[in-house]
């Protein structure tokens, strides 16, 4: 225990020293781990992928159905969720690899030439007809106790020093474990209840989420610089610090 506690100072000291750490020190999280965002307050998040439905094309005792059962989940609620809509430029780079590798074994010439023609077509016309696709989100809290009783006062000089120390990233280490728990009957709730209208639900990995969070902090960069291999991320400050521990 205690080459994990020395462990885990020396790698604060050297997040801290690092350079390329100062945007990544006023950010709120901390890190990401087990399919959950940790906050350097140590309140956890988990982040649901909610699909959409086309409430218009219900007839009438459909949509009542749905409105009474969305109507019942949040009277299943006695804590706060947050619901996101993304919108973002159509993305079908994968798409358009799959397509390549076809037109690359295509044996018969035409088919080839008209494969290539087909991946220019659809590249230019996503690019220059700005073609938007929205992703719904459900955020589930769940702080400790702590980090709820702070006052507005406490808030605003935790915002004005925002770096982080080794007591702090010790405590969420040890609080993990059990608000983990407690956090996971949050988003079972929310998931069954979100399911009960009608909807698709799906609890984002721990790669999802860094995918998500990289998208929305660096939105130009990250359509020419993919996480295709997470293993080759470095993940810096409290993800470093995290598995140091």
């Amino acid at each position: 225990m205690a080459d994990q506690d020395k462990k885990t100072q020396e790698s604060v000291k050297q997040a801290q020293k690092s350079p390329a750490s100062s945007t990544q020190t006023f950010l709120k999280i901390a890190e990401i781990k087990n399919d959950t965002v940790v906050l350097k307050n140590g309140g956890l998040r988990g982040v649901l992928k909610v699909s959409s439905i086309n409430f218009n094309l219900k007839s009438e005792d459909e949509q009542n159905a749905i409105i009474y059962s969305y109507q019942g989940f949040l009277n299943t609620l006695e804590y706060p969720i947050q619901i996101v809509i993304r919108s973002k430029k159509l993305d079908i780079d994968d798409y358009l690899e799959d397509l390549k590798k076809v037109g690359d074994n295509q044996t018969n010439q035409l088919l080839q030439q008209q494969t290539y023609e087909y991946i220019e077509y659809v590249s230019k016309l996503v690019e220059y007809a700005d073609i938007m696709e929205k992703e719904f989100f459900v955020v589930v809290p769940y702080d400790p106790f702590r980090a709820q009783k702070l006052n507005i006062f406490q808030k605003f000089f935790q915002n004005m020093n925002p770096k982080d120390n080794y007591t702090e990233v010790k405590r969420r280490h040890e609080e993990f474990a059990e608000l983990k728990k407690k956090l996971s009957s949050r988003i079972n709730t929310v998931k069954v209840g979100l399911e009960n209208c009608g909807l698709q639900v799906e609890e984002l990995d721990t790669k999802a989420l860094i995918e998500l969070y990289y998208q929305s902090y660096n939105p130009t960069a990250s359509r020419y610089q993919k996480l295709d291999e997470l293993e080759e991320t470095q993940i810096k400050n409290d993800t470093e610090i995290g598995r140091a521990a």
